[in-house]
């Protein structure tokens, strides 16, 4: 995944950028053929990172790429052919199969160490890999080495959205504690597809049936026991947090998420395989599980639901989610993440823009914002380094 000679812009220095106790942060950044950038090379402080530029030149691109630092399939959650540089055929020739290569690199430094992580598309063009100080690792070892998180203005109508995509954005949050839970998610998810085809199929096979459910059970069991770990954990945090942003509780309902704290996980185990035979048995295919779980997101001072909020409130309230989460991050697995703030100052009353800066300052990890008017961070003129983005290009 190495790159070609490319230009190297320098950050802006922060003269004060020592008052942030940053513990992690990415000191440079490396693209190739990636999205809009042919090839990108920035050297950056540990201080706040503003990426500021018109619609459409590159900002999310970029964070997406760091979003890709981490597991996972990154904030747009894009195939690894969506993300190749389109014009890149045109601009090598004739070469259009080089247009199936895209790569990026960054050094993360900490406090302890400096890692160099890399990922792209393999020589042999066939799949996505990682590499850690130029050794090829799994995903695994990247988590325990990178942590980033993010907030995009696609995930401002989380709280209006399908339940389907509030467990998403529970379980992306619940990975960071708990690296299982993915394989668990999708081990469910292709037992629930197989019975499913099976009951579409009408095939009749009581043994296998008996052998899905448990499977589906002790899964789904696991399951709801991370995510009811990580929203206690949130609502403690949130609970403590001293923030200008709303306070909330959250809950799980649905799918028998409401009794893993009433009674012991055999016995519920036990009550799914049973819905599961019931309804089998009645021709119904529904069944007891974490598929049928939403998040409930409570204003605590208004005692109003999320989804009935103003979209201001509703923003304010997933910004006290993520910064919760860091936070959680930070503290517990000395691993504070990379924070990317995508376009996040658009709803946001200057007070409460100032107020989210002033959150952002305490955490460990480095803050990436963007935005495409620069005035809406002018409080953070002197305490963080601005990059300018024009199509594709960074200065």
């Amino acid at each position: 995944m190495a790159l070609t000679s490319t230009v190297r812009f320098g950050s802006q220095p922060v003269s004060n950028a020592k008052q942030y106790r940053i513990s992690h942060w990415l000191s440079q950044i490396r693209l190739s053929n990636f999205r809009n950038y042919l090839e990108l090379a920035i050297t950056i402080d540990k201080a706040p990172v503003v990426l500021v530029g018109k619609n459409g030149t590159g900002k999310t691109n970029l964070m997406e790429a760091i979003s890709l630092l981490a597991p996972g399939r990154g904030l747009r959650r894009s195939g690894r052919d969506e993300i190749t540089f389109r014009d890149l055929g045109r601009d090598l020739g004739n070469d259009s199969s080089a247009s199936k290569i895209w790569a990026l690199s960054a050094n993360l430094t900490t406090n302890i160490t400096d890692w160099q992580i890399g990922t792209g598309i393999s020589e042999e063009r066939k799949q996505r890999v990682i590499k850690i100080n130029q050794q090829i690792e799994s995903q695994a070892m990247l988590a325990q080495i990178c942590a980033v998180s993010w907030l995009t203005p696609q995930m401002d109508g989380l709280f209006l959205d399908s339940p389907n995509s509030r467990r998403r954005f529970l379980d992306r949050l619940a990975i960071a504690f708990d690296a299982a839970h993915s394989g668990r998610l999708s081990r469910y998810d292709k037992l629930y597809r197989e019975r499913n085809r099976m009951l579409a199929d009408e095939i009749r096979d009581t043994a296998w049936y008996q052998v899905n459910d448990t499977l589906l059970a002790e899964t789904g069991v696991a399951i709801m026991a991370t995510r009811h770990a990580l929203i206690e954990d949130i609502n403690r945090t949130v609970h403590n947090m001293q923030t200008e942003f709303p306070k909330f509780t959250a809950k799980l309902v649905g799918g028998g998420s409401e009794l893993l704290h009433k009674i012991p996980a055999i016995e519920l185990e036990d009550r799914i395989r049973q819905s599961a035979m019931q309804n089998r048995d009645s021709h119904n295919t529904s069944m007891m599980g974490p598929h049928m779980t939403d998040l409930y997101v409570t204003h605590s001072q208004k005692n109003q639901l999320a989804n009935e909020a103003s979209t201001g409130e509703q923003k304010a309230l997933l910004i006290t989610f993520i910064l919760a989460h860091a936070q959680l991050q930070s503290d517990r697995l000395n691993k504070p993440p990379l924070l990317l703030l995508d376009d996040v100052a658009a709803l946001l009353d200057p007070w409460r823009r100032d107020a989210l800066f002033e959150a952002c300052s305490a955490l460990a990890g480095q803050v990436w914002y963007s935005g495409s008017d620069e005035r809406s961070f002018h409080s953070l003129k002197s305490k963080a380094q601005f990059f300018y983005v024009n199509d594709g290009s960074i200065n």
